[in-house]
């Protein structure tokens, strides 16, 4: 559960030498271009007067100091201590980092297109701290950019955007003393549903599973095998050839007069094909674990080989078994039993029964939102889905651990998380139930309360606050691979999301200066 940290123990920063930057100039023409600029200096204020730039730096020199520790104690050496200008380099380094994070997921491109426009873009490089007058202009990356997503957990990233919930809610916001608003966020209402994140896999036919499982253990043996680590087998690419072979004759029948038939005999090839393949892979993976020294692949690169051989075998068993029951035997299998993705295993089934969309294959994810939009808390499930019901307690416990938690005073829902448990829960916590009840009867009661009417009426743009996330922040399907990453995503465009709304709000030199005219 995450914590708000004492900042007492975070490391101090040290003061940063100011570099001359490169003059962006004012263009005229495109309206689009002149907002986007002007949002970027918005939120460039906004990440140095909420001190979120400053939150990230100790929270990342924090990291980097207990890694280094760790690493010390076990080679048994002392911990090595940076000096003024290392660290000061580091701390360049982070806010280079979260500005190139929060400018990719406003931009919503991929790592490699990012990098592409960060090169020819000056005023991007101008946002991310990149560019200066006295040294070459240094662009990430696609595998920087990537490691800089997987920079901060979860659990540090909640306390980030914490401190950019608590800077605009606060009571000095009335005077635009803080972020320069001309009113402090509301955080008294809470709104919060659910929704599936859809992953980025295929739909999960049970055959398909095989054939995945072929070309991953095949491509990875054809790597093994081109560092002359070799065990008696054909050549990796023609079992590709006889499973692609197999794969057509599988869609094709379906079209055959006995088509049942046809596609069990077609399956009991594929499987006694999968079968030999997961050897031959077995025997290349064991070879490299012995000899990878003698190989020009690093540890790293060795280790990632072997992992993912490892991974495809110890769920292939599970995937013929499901094929078998579900093609052979006819018989249905459980979601819970499924292997919907050799890849993100905790992929799960999700029933929608909404047009268009019966059932998702993906992750679950609440949010929940302020009156303001801004989002307070969320969660990315892993495995199963979990009832409505059981989402709201754990979405409480959590903001009790933000200082945004402390506001929230009202909360309000569909009809999806009422229950006896939360009515009591909220009335314990002394917290408005605005939640829409299950009951015709108590439905119609409640109706004549102006506080319950007027947070169902704001609680229908909760959807549309979903869809724009997921849409235009988070992208479906999501792209990045295994839960944890997946959930330091969500993070980051939580706080790109936050900040994008908090630019868009009024400014109090703003408001003054329409006063005066």
């Amino acid at each position: 559960m995450p914590t708000q940290p004492d900042l007492s123990l975070l490391p101090q920063l040290v003061p940063e030498q100011e570099f001359l930057s490169c003059y962006v100039p004012t263009v005229y023409g495109p309206i689009e271009f002149r907002e986007w600029k002007s949002q970027l200096e918005r939120i460039n204020d906004l990440l140095r007067l909420s001190q979120v730039e400053e939150r990230f730096q100790r929270l990342s020199l924090a990291q980097r100091n207990q890694s280094e520790q760790r690493k010390a104690e076990k080679e048994n050496r002392p911990f090595y201590v940076w000096s003024t200008v290392e660290q000061e380099s580091y701390q360049r380094l982070c806010s280079q980092v979260l500005r190139c994070n929060v400018a990719r997921t406003l931009t919503g491109e991929s790592l490699r297109d990012f990098g592409c426009r960060l090169a020819e873009s000056g005023l991007l490089q101008w946002f991310c701290k990149l560019e200066r007058l006295d040294a070459a202009v240094r662009i990430p990356g696609k595998s920087a950019l990537q490691r800089y997503a997987q920079w901060l957990p979860e659990a540090e990233m909640r306390n980030v955007i914490d401190t950019l919930l608590g800077a605009a809610s606060d009571d000095k916001n009335e005077s635009g003393q803080a972020l320069d608003l001309a009113k402090g966020l509301d955080l008294e209402a809470y709104f919060l549903d659910t929704t599936c994140v859809k992953l980025n896999m295929h739909f999960p036919v049970d055959w398909v599973l095989l054939r995945d499982a072929t070309r991953t253990l095949m491509k990875a043996t054809m790597l093994i095998r081109k560092r002359n680590l070799k065990v008696r087998m054909e050549e990796p690419e023609e079992f590709l050839k006889r499973m692609n072979q197999l794969c057509m004759k599988m869609t094709h029948a379906r079209r055959k007069k006995e088509a049942k038939r046809a596609r069990k005999a077609v399956l009991r090839e594929m499987k006694k094909l999968t079968k030999v393949i997961a050897g031959h892979a077995e025997r290349h993976r064991d070879l490299l674990e012995e000899q990878w020294q003698e190989t020009d692949l690093k540890e790293g690169e060795a280790r990632q080989i072997i992992q993912r051989i490892t991974t495809v075998l110890e769920q292939l068993p599970q995937a013929i078994r499901q094929a078998h029951e579900r093609i052979i035997g006819e018989r249905q299998v459980k979601n819970a039993d499924k292997v919907l993705s050799l890849y993100e295993e905790h992929a799960a089934v999700y029933v929608r029964g909404k047009a268009g969309a019966e059932v998702e294959f993906g992750s679950q994810l609440l949010l929940g939102e302020a009156e303001s939009g801004v989002i307070v808390d969320w969660e990315l499930v892993r495995g199963n889905p979990l009832a409505d019901t059981k989402m709201l307690g754990r979405s409480l416990e959590r903001m009790k651990q933000m200082s945004a938690g402390a506001a929230i005073e009202q909360v309000a829902s569909d009809r999806g998380f009422d229950s006896p448990s939360n009515r009591a829960l909220l009335e314990q916590e002394g917290i408005y139930n605005g939640i829409c009840p299950k009951s015709p009867a108590e439905l119609k009661k409640k109706m004549k309360d102006p506080d319950f009417v007027k947070l169902q009426q704001r609680r229908s743009q909760t959807e549309a606050r979903i869809a724009i996330f997921k849409n235009g922040f988070l992208g479906s399907p999501l792209l990045s691979k295994g839960h944890e990453n997946q959930s330091r995503e969500v993070a980051w465009s939580v706080l790109a999301h936050n900040l994008w709304v908090i630019a868009r709000l009024p400014r109090a030199g703003a408001r003054a200066l329409a006063k005066a005219s």
